[in-house]
């Protein structure tokens, strides 16, 4: 019995295979290498904090994961790049709908949250909210101390305000 719970554990759910599919597809596109500071480590942070972050704003779990996967999908370097979001939600309107079959409304706040997350903005929505804040709370990366002014939730604020947050500690 032990042996088949615990394979049972290992087994993949539809939703992480799904996943895994869009980051494969992200890799195969993504023009700055594994090791850049806009690639696979930055997202699995984002994602990580994203989700942390939604357990207290609401947020769309879904949306929160593939934002973190694609965000900066399209970039063409590590500087500045400031199209790289409108280049993205591009993207998502040739692999979401025909590929992934994410529903009108999830696919159009995706879209919102990649091509407006260098704005510089804050939103009221929280899935939107939630992608940017997960993504703001990651700039320490690049020796940078994330700032309560720029976030948009109550537990982006949270996080950001904290002298020594062991929250992004832990999540590094």
């Amino acid at each position: 019995m032990r042996k088949i719970v615990k394979r049972i554990a290992n087994v993949k759910s539809p939703s992480e295979i799904w996943l895994a599919g869009i980051r494969d597809y992200v890799m195969s596109v993504f023009r700055c290498g594994s090791d850049s500071i806009h690639g696979p480590g930055h997202w699995q942070r984002v994602e990580a904090f994203g989700l942390r972050i939604a357990e207290s704003s609401g947020a769309d779990l879904t949306v929160v994961r593939l934002f973190a996967l694609l965000h900066d999908s399209c970039r063409l370097n590590d500087g500045d790049d400031l199209f790289h979001g409108p280049r993205a939600a591009e993207m998502l309107y040739r692999i979401v709908p025909s590929v992934f079959a994410l529903d009108p409304n999830r696919l159009e706040l995706l879209k919102q949250a990649v091509r407006y997350h260098t704005s510089g903005h804050t939103s009221p929505d929280p899935t939107i909210g939630t992608c940017w804040d997960a993504d703001r709370l990651d700039i320490g990366r690049v020796g940078i101390t994330p700032c309560a002014h720029y976030m948009s939730t109550v537990a982006g604020k949270d996080v950001a305000a904290l002298a020594d947050p062991p929250f992004l500690s832990a999540i590094k």
